[in-house]
């Protein structure tokens, strides 16, 4: 709360302050801090306003809704039409005083002409047309400059937010994967292949190692190898494969060539984790799907499984769940991914389009 009043008292501040500046830079300064008086200073000050409300419309409509995501076109047309709001809106609101006045009666009523040393009223003269156009340099100067300030705050902010996000996917996955009970359940099965002294001992403990060391040095970078990423799954299938034996009837296929090939780590593990946490069961029949396709700038996974019935839901649904994962596609590939999710009473499939780095 008290961040956010902070935020909220920079904000009035900075508005008052820039709103200011009329007043204060005015050639005819003090004469312009009468604002009643001084038509150049109020056309200045509504102008000032107009790119207040820009920035914040900037800020909050345009720039997520058009420049992250891509639509270029129309964001520069909206910031065109805000800009001739800024330069005419003033001028079309305030228009300039003029003071007609009264003819002189002359001699024709036989009233003396009025004396010499008393001038007649004169009209303000009209600004000159350099003045008007130096005042449209100066707005179009300013207006640009508000345009790039929210823009390399949006982005900023959109930067710190990706960045918060992904942290926070990144000490969940590491908790989940590292927690007592998936160590647990994994070296409860190695020891059970020691037990039994089975050749897939040696190959457990190596697939955890790699498993952990991935999570561990990778998973901080912001794009990873995609064939990192698709060994780490292929592990992680593999070590639950080891864990269930031929109970589970898993199909795991990648098809094109994943070389060279850059992708955000861990983006895609939550769906396959996801299969296995509910369509898992040793008392009912399992079938988990997962495939991957590989084009030269695309990636197209799916995952499909049968739902079971699981005893522990509290506990499996720890760690990385489907809705964060949601939230870094938008964050990390926004206009750049679909996601289409088809959860029935006994069938669950995702179907993700990614377009890689």
């Amino acid at each position: 709360m008290k961040g956010r009043t902070q935020q909220i008292l920079i904000i009035i501040i900075g508005c008052f302050t820039f709103l200011s500046l009329p007043v204060l830079l005015a050639p005819d300064f003090p004469e312009s801090l009468n604002i009643t008086k001084s038509i150049p200073t109020q056309r200045t000050l509504l102008a000032y306003l107009l790119m207040i409300v820009f920035f914040f419309v900037n800020y909050f409509v345009l720039i997520p809704k058009f420049y992250f995501t891509k639509k270029y076109l129309l964001f520069l047309i909206c910031t065109v039409l805000f800009f001739l709001a800024v330069a005419f809106i003033p001028h079309a609101l305030i228009p300039e005083t003029r003071f007609q006045p009264e003819p002189l009666q002359g001699n024709i009523e036989g009233r003396p002409p009025p004396p010499q040393h008393i001038a007649a009223e004169k009209p303000p003269p009209p600004p000159a047309p350099q003045s008007i156009s130096f005042n449209k340099t100066q707005h179009l100067f300013i207006f640009v400059s508000v345009a790039f300030l929210s823009l390399m705050l949006s982005i900023s902010n959109r930067w710190k937010q990706a960045e918060k996000e992904k942290l926070n996917a990144e000490l969940s996955y590491l908790k989940a994967q590292i927690n007592p009970h998936f160590l647990f359940n994994t070296l409860n099965s190695i020891y059970s292949l020691a037990i039994e002294k089975s050749d897939d001992t040696a190959v457990a403990v190596v697939k955890l190692s790699k498993m952990m060391r991935f999570v561990l040095s990778e998973a901080g970078n912001h794009y990873v190898a995609l064939e990192k990423e698709v060994a780490y799954m292929h592990n992680y299938v593999e070590l639950q494969q080891i864990r269930f034996g031929n109970s589970v009837a898993v199909s795991f296929m990648v098809d094109g060539n994943v070389a060279g090939k850059k992708i955000a780590p861990l983006i895609l593990i939550p769906f396959v984790e996801n299969a296995f946490k509910y369509g898992v069961n040793a008392e009912e029949d399992s079938d988990i799907k997962i495939n991957i396709t590989v084009t030269v700038k695309q990636l197209e996974l799916s995952v499909a499984n049968n739902k079971v019935h699981t005893h522990n839901i509290v506990e499996n649904n720890t760690g990385l769940g489907i809705e964060n994962t949601k939230g870094r596609l938008k964050l990390l590939y926004p206009a750049a991914h679909t996601l289409a999710i088809n959860d029935n009473e006994n069938y669950y499939s995702v179907l993700l389009t990614l377009q890689l780095a």
